[in-house]
């Protein structure tokens, strides 16, 4: 499995794209050729180099102007931060945390900046209105929730994104990983999980020199007219 990513092409089952060639905001990967032997030997050694790639995470997301951001698991705010710029001041990033104390110190660092609201997040649900998100951003976090009601938590994501919203995880692949193991997430396991939720993965991308893959996730519904799923 280190030397092969054949598994995470058929394991996901429907768009997977993955890049041996440096990433940037402004160049899409256009192709899956490894061009060296040694384009994935780079490891993770910080535990934050995903946070290097923050211009193709971002671009990825394609976040607008006025959209609405779940920040789920914003721990130091870092890319509370980033999210917020590219909403602007029209749009919302609601930074969720499950520490009274972590909250308090994202209302600190964010008192100025009145497009992040942090909130206290209850660990079994999001904890905001129904249809009221269009992104989910949630970066180093899964592998936290519990493991018996995570296809329950995608059920609660379904209630508060809207129908055309979607869900963005970027976690640890323990396959590849260095360290950490145990702070991540198999990617067939999440999207497994995720279809159980209701979710379909339409991308995944690897993140070259870092032991992370960030994954996007759109809802079922959104495949169907809703003749079809009025028939199902």
């Amino acid at each position: 499995m280190r030397s092969s990513f054949r598994h995470v092409i058929t394991s996901v089952g429907f768009i997977t794209l993955l890049c041996g060639a440096v990433l940037t905001a402004t160049a899409e990967c256009p192709t899956s050729r490894i061009v060296s032997p040694q384009a994935f030997a780079q490891r993770d050694t910080s535990g934050y180099a995903h946070r290097q790639k923050v211009d193709f995470v971002l671009d990825r997301l394609d976040i607008r102007a006025g959209d609405v951001v779940l920040d789920l698991g914003a721990g130091d705010g870092w890319w509370t931060e980033h999210l917020a710029r590219k909403v602007g001041t029209e749009g919302t990033v609601h930074a969720a945390e499950v520490s009274s104390e972590l909250v308090t110190r994202l209302e600190k660092r964010f008192a100025q900046v009145t497009q992040v609201k942090p909130y206290f997040c209850p660990q079994d649900k999001p904890g905001l209105p129904e249809n009221s998100v269009d992104l989910v951003f949630i970066s180093a976090v899964y592998h936290h929730l519990n493991k018996e009601t995570r296809v329950q938590y995608w059920q609660e994501l379904a209630k508060v994104v809207r129908p055309a919203g979607r869900v963005a995880v970027l976690e640890t692949y323990p396959a590849i990983a260095t360290r950490g193991k145990d702070h991540g997430t198999q990617l067939s396991k999440l999207v497994d999980e995720a279809e159980q939720g209701g979710w379909v993965a339409v991308e995944v991308w690897y993140l070259p020199g870092t032991q992370h893959y960030l994954a996007i996730f759109v809802q079922q519904e959104a495949f169907f007219e809703p003749s079809d799923s009025a028939g199902q």
